[in-house]
């Protein structure tokens, strides 16, 4: 029976080796020929470009190319770290990019699927530097410096990234309920599954019309935590992942 498989925020970086092996294995051993597996963002802790040639960059490559070739359809979605993957990246793995907004059917129902941060709009300062980052002439601009010096910017990003949050309110970073309505409506659809805010769980939305609709927050990877979510056609469960 073929499936769909649902992951997001491993934030893969060779400084977490138990993580990359986990996701390794995950994709060499769970998804089989004619699934799809969905990454919604956030695959890398920093991506800095479709010509890195780093040891991570390869490994990742390597991962998805083999399974695409087993005949695993990849489909992956930008995240807040990885927005300079690309169409070579995609060549390369064998998978298709994603828009921000992607609507299939999961478990029989209409879905919506994101990374998340867009849903994030009480983080006035980070949608202020969304815009900034997605707009095509930063990232033209980003992509033609050297790789050494794109790898020094992408180390201090993460590090003010963390400062950042550290500072700021926990409902700020979390989804705004509103914004999720409005996205659910404007899409017609009633199920909704993002990441980005490390905060898993499922929850339900009563929209302006009466009706429910159920969001699913995917949880960030670890070595000693990684869950994957599959859809066998009919439900939509959890699969907690062995650590390597």
């Amino acid at each position: 029976m073929q499936k769909q498989w649902f992951i997001s925020d491993l934030h893969l970086a060779i400084e977490r080796p138990k993580t990359l092996a986990l996701f390794e294995h995950f994709v060499a051993t769970y998804p089989q020929p004619g699934d799809r597996l969905f990454i919604l963002g956030d695959l890398f802790d920093a991506w800095i470009g479709d010509d890195d040639d780093a040891e991570l960059a390869r490994r990742v490559r390597q991962a998805l190319r083999e399974a695409s070739r087993r005949g695993v359809r990849v489909l992956i979605q930008r995240g807040n770290r990885d927005f300079l993957m690309g169409r070579r990246l995609m060549r390369d793995c064998g998978a298709t990019l994603l828009g921000d907004r992607h609507i299939t059917e999961v478990a029989g129902q209409r879905t919506l699927l994101m990374h998340g941060d867009l849903l994030c709009t009480d983080d006035v300062d980070y949608q202020r530097a969304r815009r900034r980052f997605r707009n095509p002439l930063f990232q033209w601009l980003m992509l033609r410096k050297p790789l050494a010096d794109r790898r020094r910017i992408a180390a201090d990003y993460r590090r003010r990234s963390g400062e950042m949050t550290a500072m700021k309110a926990a409902d700020i970073m979390d989804v705004n309920d509103d914004t999720v309505a409005r996205y659910l409506q404007r899409h017609r659809v009633r199920q909704l599954i993002h990441g980005h805010t490390h905060r898993p769980a499922t929850h339900e939305h009563r929209l302006a019309d009466g009706s429910l609709a159920t969001r699913l927050v995917l949880p960030e990877w670890h070595a000693k935590n990684a869950v994957a979510w599959v859809d066998d056609g009919t439900t939509l469960d959890p699969l907690v992942l062995a650590p390597r």
